[in-house]
């Protein structure tokens, strides 16, 4: 499967939104560098959320630096990402998948607007909201019933004449 191509757009986009909810410009450099070691991502789930990533690794192996995607990816599952949406920990660190690190990022700055103790910069369009409906019976009977006739299809004139019987050859 090959990965989709990377949006350019989509990633300043990003990374604008980011700096605007850490109040910081991030260092210089491609959005892979920037975001690998995960730090940059831990401290935005905690402006976003506090204390969400309690231990934040600044220097080591690439081990320890990997926890911090990994922490990073937990709390915001726990802060209400979907799943499908959060990227594998290969997909940053060993620059796998990019642009599904973008739209995971993307998918935060969307969730935020489900969370009303969150004021801060907005990412994406606005979510939109649950309107549940209530049918009593007599509603539902008019609803399931007032079907127009034509709507379930016909099978006037559909007949099985000239297929023969079963497992012998077709005869044209």
């Amino acid at each position: 499967m090959p990965l989709q191509s990377r949006d350019k757009e989509l990633e300043k986009e990003v990374v604008e939104w980011v700096e605007a909810v850490l109040g910081e410009k991030l260092p210089p450099g491609n959005f892979e560098d920037v975001f690998k070691d995960g730090v940059v991502l831990c401290n935005l789930i905690n402006k976003i959320q506090p204390n969400s990533v309690k231990k934040i690794q600044t220097s080591g192996g690439s081990f320890k630096l990997m926890e911090n995607i990994q922490r990073f990816q937990e709390a915001i599952k726990k802060y209400g990402v979907p799943h499908e949406e959060i990227f594998q920990t290969a997909d940053l660190f060993e620059r796998r998948n990019i642009h599904q690190v973008v739209l995971c990022i993307y998918s935060l700055g969307r969730i935020t607007q489900k969370h009303p103790e969150y004021t801060g910069p907005r990412l994406g369009p606005k979510m939109a909201d649950e309107q549940k409906r209530e049918w009593d019976e007599d509603q539902q009977r008019q609803l399931r019933d007032g079907q127009i006739g034509l709507q379930m299809g016909q099978n006037k004139g559909a007949t099985q004449a000239g297929l023969g019987a079963l497992g012998q050859t077709r005869h044209m």
